[in-house]
């Protein structure tokens, strides 16, 4: 869906073309009649004709170029809108990515108050909280300086996958992954399933607490298939939701590689599946 309306092509030169048209009939209809007036009236019609017609094919190029140059604006506005899109979602999922690991440590670290679990979970919030300053600083330079080296957004691969589960084991979570054989994914594929598992995870995690999650990706045929369920909440866990962003950015970038994002609870659990399109060359 576009923010604006796509320019449509209109000229003012068709309804001058009509009128000629009707004119060079009706002209058509004076063949054999007789008279002065039977010389004169085809003659001007004719040069009539001939002046319309030329002032059509003028008007008909400059509506042309004007329509073109609208579409290029147009173009234009929708690719900033497009990239400032991306950009919020990029850092939506930095950001909510970082904050909530610190918010569901600190949560989860209530449920193992010995001083060695403390430590751990403090050590866990610094490096948490360092990684995501990094991330944070390296992208607003990007921004500020478009001519910075380096990717605006982080680029994760499936090698990423393991550091993720590492990322939810620590805060608690029981995670079980199994992946059958993908074969080769594309880059921006692999960007998308590590960002459903992660956006998954983090779900559990506000909402469920440390809670038992499995994470099953495989392959069907020109699509890939990424699942997470979770058991549902554990007893006197509260939830600490987070800005509500999350599954509508993932599901706009599933989509916007082709593919389809799916939630639904079962046996008090919840369910996430993305299903993308993918054909590698």
């Amino acid at each position: 869906m576009n923010a604006f309306e796509r320019p449509a092509w209109r000229s003012k030169a068709v309804p001058v073309v009509l009128v000629v048209v009707a004119v060079l009939i009706m002209a058509m209809c004076t063949v054999g009649a007789e008279g002065p007036a039977a010389r004169v009236i085809p003659v001007l019609i004719g040069g009539g004709a001939v002046a319309a017609a030329v002032w059509a094919v003028r008007r008909w190029r400059a509506d042309r170029a004007e329509y073109e140059r609208r579409l290029t604006a147009w173009a234009a506005t929708e690719a900033v809108l497009a990239e400032r899109l991306r950009i919020a979602r990029d850092l939506h999922d930095l950001v909510s990515h970082g904050l909530g690991s610190i918010t569901v440590r600190v949560a989860a670290a209530r449920y193992e108050p010995g001083p060695d679990q403390m430590r751990a979970a403090l050590d866990d919030i610094e490096s948490a909280s360092r990684e995501t300053t990094a991330e944070l600083r390296r992208m607003l330079t990007v921004l500020r300086d478009p001519a910075a080296p380096g990717p605006r957004a982080p680029t994760e691969g499936l090698d990423a996958l393991p550091e993720i589960i590492r990322t939810a084991l620590t805060a608690g979570l029981r995670v079980d992954l199994t992946s059958g054989e993908l074969g080769e994914v594309t880059p921006g594929v692999q960007v998308a399933i590590c960002r459903t598992v992660r956006e998954g995870l983090a779900n559990t995690a506000r909402h469920a607490g440390p809670a038992d999650v499995a994470v099953r990706m495989r392959r069907d045929g020109s699509h890939v298939v990424v699942s997470v369920s979770d058991s549902g909440p554990v007893p006197g866990w509260r939830p600490t939701p987070g800005a509500g962003h999350g599954l509508a950015g993932l599901r706009e970038r599933v989509g916007s590689l082709g593919g389809t994002l799916t939630t639904e609870r079962v046996d008090g659990g919840f369910h996430l599946v993305a299903r993308i399109p993918d054909e590698p060359p």
